[in-house]
């Protein structure tokens, strides 16, 4: 079995004495589609936060890659490969769509211009946006937007691609399209997915974990999580949604 590519070890924090994720451990293995759901409240976000470097832990560790990540930032850790989509859209929305993925792209390839429009140009073919290069990204729907940053992660070539909501705002051909993008690139890179659709978890995922008060309340694939009974109790029934 391969080694994991992002593992954490009692990954904790709190905030002001309040705990909002509790001795987490987790290992999600290279090449596997991994979905993080939960009720609201439940830790996700903070738990995506302390996983890119946002935000420190107050205990536990977390290794990337095979080597310990828990004290580098942000910045650190997307040059060692790791790409993340932030649930509110972070795109420069004066900047082109084209310089909006340039930017990402030069941080893996530096002053080749050749090679940064080219990889810009296969990004944004593969999220739909070929045709939409040239227009601000102020310009494009908030659900063009999360698609924008997509592009601009895919243009790091990173071996993990964290998305946080990125069905939000896309329309239904729009999500169809964005998993079928996402089975192309299970075969490239490792995905983590906090996606508060669930019809779109099912049908992507390989497993799944779920946070229920800053703990791990089940994992497995997506037919056992749908047949558990504490997950049905605390949010699958419920019909509650991520955030």
């Amino acid at each position: 079995m391969s080694a994991p590519i992002l593992s954490t070890r009692g990954l904790s924090r709190a905030f002001h004495g309040l705990q909002a994720v509790s001795n987490v451990d987790f290992d999600l293995p290279p090449n596997e589609v991994r979905a993080l759901i939960g009720p609201n409240g439940a830790g996700k976000t903070t738990f995506v936060s302390m996983l890119i470097g946002r935000i420190p832990p107050t205990g536990g560790r977390i290794a990337f890659d095979g080597a310990d990540v828990t004290d580098l930032p942000a910045h650190a850790r997307v040059a060692r490969g790791m790409a993340y989509t932030f649930q509110i859209t972070s795109v420069f929305s004066r900047l082109s769509v084209h310089e909006n993925v340039a930017l990402a792209a030069r941080r893996r390839l530096g002053g080749d211009a050749a090679a940064v429009d080219g990889a810009v140009t296969q990004a944004l073919a593969r999220v739909g946006l070929g045709d939409r290069a040239d227009d601000a990204a102020e310009d494009l729907s908030y659900g063009h937007q999360r698609l924008l940053e997509i592009a601009m992660g895919l243009a790091q070539k990173p071996r993990l691609m964290i998305l946080d909501e990125p069905t939000q705002g896309l329309a239904e051909s729009e999500i169809a399209a964005f998993k079928v993008l996402i089975r192309e690139l299970a075969a490239e890179t490792t995905i983590l997915l906090i996606e508060h659709n669930m019809a779109v978890v099912m049908e992507l995922a390989d497993r799944i974990t779920v946070l229920n008060f800053g703990e791990v309340l089940a994992e497995g694939t997506p037919a056992e999580i749908h047949a558990n009974a504490d997950v049905q109790a605390a949010y699958l029934g419920t019909g509650g949604a991520d955030a």
